[in-house]
């Protein structure tokens, strides 16, 4: 289905990017919300809130609606929502306003009907178009959906990991992993606090993440600075790869277990199509060093880094809301 305006919405458990019909992404920033505490009245959305988060004043409380990408927390995130549709300064009188939002394939209905409701909340009237990540994330890696060829993707977002087959503009097979970069960063925030004896905070694992990943001990220590356990102040600490490859093990081998899975689930109509076609990683951790090749080595087949993975699923899905570009799910209905 094709929509001559709107809006189109990749709702992440980390960030939310936001698209408009003819003029592309106008907002990419972190999916929180500060709220007053007395009041219940919004302070901050996006980056202005996630600012605030671990050092808010006592009467402002910080809230990420989203975990595991879909909604924990419904009132929060309608208020973040519709925060950001105002910011995106759609224009009132449109003929046809419709709303394309990404939710994770493996989400359940109540799950996305929570989301169509945050939506409703926005927009009563317009037309909303959910559309599973993995069908927007082979639109955004240059996929033509309306080809029946298959093409494999996997999607490392902040809360969910999806692995799926999409052939002509459909999932034709399917994984989702409740874990993604979110449990990444509190495995390396435990190991560190076990190993060293240091406290960090979220941004300081992100980057010990993206910078050594897997790399062990082929790179070389990272400094850091966190809270001693012990003594309460602040400390410098240079972190070694080996612990991060360590704290991330057991979370790669079941992203890498899941995409095996689904390897020994494709039909053998669809292998060429895969195996030519090569494995596309996708979402933020895709940019995570090693994770690539992990992969690759355990499936033998080449997997590529789609370009610009972290708005990957956010161009497909602006490319859905202007183009249709084959898609073969229907609009949504609100029941």
């Amino acid at each position: 289905m094709r929509f001559r305006s709107g809006v189109a919405i990749d709702l992440g458990t980390v960030n939310t990017l936001v698209s408009v019909a003819g003029r592309g992404l106008v907002i990419d920033e972190p999916s929180a919300i500060a709220l007053d505490r007395a009041t219940g009245r919004v302070a901050a959305v996006g980056q202005a809130a996630d600012a605030l988060a671990g050092k808010e004043p006592q009467d402002v409380e910080v809230l990420h609606p989203l975990r595991n990408g879909v909604i924990a927390d419904l009132d929060a995130a309608s208020a973040m929502l519709q925060g950001f549709v105002r910011r995106a300064k759609l224009r009132r009188g449109l003929l046809r306003t419709a709303a394309v939002v990404c939710v994770p394939g493996g989400a359940t209905w109540v799950e996305r009907r929570s989301l169509a409701a945050a939506l409703s909340v926005i927009r009563p009237r317009c037309t909303l178009q959910l559309v599973d990540e993995p069908i927007a994330a082979a639109a955004g890696a240059g996929i033509d959906l309306a080809q029946g060829a298959g093409a494999f993707i996997v999607d490392v977002g902040g809360g969910t990991t999806e692995s799926a087959v999409v052939a002509g503009g459909q999932i034709v097979r399917a994984r989702s992993l409740r874990v993604g970069g979110n449990a990444m960063d509190e495995a390396i925030v435990s190991a560190v606090k076990a190993e060293l004896g240091l406290m960090l905070g979220r941004n300081a694992a992100r980057s010990l993440k993206t910078t050594l990943g897997l790399a062990g001990n082929s790179t070389g220590p990272m400094e850091t600075v966190g809270v001693d356990a012990a003594r309460r102040t602040p400390r410098v600490e240079r972190v070694p790869g080996w612990l991060v490859a360590q704290a991330l093990e057991h979370i790669v081998t079941a992203i890498v277990d899941c995409v095996q899975e689904m390897l020994s689930d494709i039909p053998p109509n669809l292998a060429e199509d895969v195996v030519r076609g090569k494995i596309r990683l996708a979402g933020g951790g895709a940019l995570m060093p090693g994770l690539a090749d992990r992969i690759e080595a355990a499936t033998g087949i080449p997997v590529v880094v789609v370009d610009d993975p972290l708005r990957c699923v956010a161009r497909g899905a602006a490319e859905i809301l202007e183009h249709g570009d084959g898609l073969q799910q229907r609009p949504f209905a609100q029941r």
